[in-house]
Order: C-alpha cells, then structure tokens, then sequence
C-alpha cells in the first residue's frame, strides 16, 4: 500500500488546485460519473471484470495511487472505496480490499484537507463564516470524530456480510449519493 500513498497525495494536489479555478458543477459530474461507475461494478457483480489476476508492478501501483488520489479530491472522498474498486479490479477478494484501502484514506484526507484549505485562501471573502480555504472548521468537527468512532463498527460489519451483500448494499449507497448531485446538475 506504500508504493500507492505518494502518488495518491500528488493526485489529491492536482484535484485541490483545480478547486482553485473549476466551477463546482465539475466536482458533482466527476463524483456522478466515478461513482455510477463503482456502483456499476458493484451491482452487476462481475466477478470477470478483472484487470489482471494480481497487483501491478510498481509502475501500475503508482499510476493507480494517482488515479485513486485524484478522483477522490475530485469527489471530495477519502479514497477507501475507489483503492477498494481497483484492488477487486486485481483479483483482492472485496473483504481484504475493504480494510487494505482503509489505509490509504489517513493520506488522501489529510492531502485533500491541506490542499482545499489552501486552494481555498484566495476565495476566503466568498466563503461561509468558520471556513479555512474551502475546509469547514464546524464539518472537520463534527465529522472526524464521528468518522473515527463508526470507522472501526464498519469494517466489523463489512466483514461479517457475505460479499455479494457488501457489493449490492454500497452499490446501491453510491447511487442514492450521486442522485443528490444528478438532481442539482439538473436544476443548476
């Protein structure tokens, strides 16, 4: 999982300086698209839909840790469930890529929080009251603790459902989110 954290975090760069320039209707599309294709994936239940039969090289590991790390800053995520999509790609049975990608989320959100505060600065007069660039002092609050408290019931619970469970249940959480952000796309 290390050969995937550096470039993770210069992927989380490149989707928090976009923050700086890009409307807001990018980041809904991009969480829209990624995520109807992770529940696609998820919901069909291919176990076929394979990159190969083990991890690549590591060439292929840093090319994913980008591409996990800039589609996460993209969607506003910390990474676990798309580490998780392209670790099954691999062959990773889904329980064992649950809590391997669960890893990879303590970098991605700390990049991602460092980077949106910082794209954020030179738009802080637009910005809600207790924001830092575009981190809501009030959500880090409210939701780390939380986030940190539940985390450890999840994997419990993602491990003791059968896996065809665990697939239909986040497939079906991913496209209830994404329906949020079809629906404001829709009536921007």
């Amino acid at each position: 999982m290390r050969s995937w954290a550096v470039p993770a975090v210069i992927g989380v760069a490149g989707g928090s300086t976009a923050a700086a320039f890009a409307p807001a209707q990018l980041f809904e599309l991009a969480f829209v698209v990624i995520a109807g294709i992770i529940a696609a994936k998820l919901l069909a239940g291919r176990e076929t839909w394979v990159l190969g039969r083990s991890l690549p090289g590591r060439a292929g590991m840093a090319g994913c840790g980008f591409l996990v790390g800039l589609a996460s800053s993209l969607m506003g995520i910390s990474g676990g469930s798309l580490a998780t999509m392209m670790m099954t790609l691999y062959g990773i049975p889904i329980h064992n890529a649950v809590a391997t990608s669960a890893g990879l989320g303590v970098p991605i959100t700390i990049a991602g929080t460092l980077g949106y505060l910082i794209a954020g600065l030179p738009h802080q007069a637009l910005l809600p009251p207790l924001s830092l660039g575009f981190v809501s002092v009030i959500g880090v609050v409210m939701i780390a603790p939380i986030s940190s408290w539940i985390a450890p019931l999840g994997a419990r619970l993602a491990h003791a459902l059968p896996r065809r469970r665990l697939e239909i249940g986040f497939g079906l959480f991913l496209i209830a989110a994404s329906l949020r952000f079809v629906v404001s796309l829709i009536w921007a």
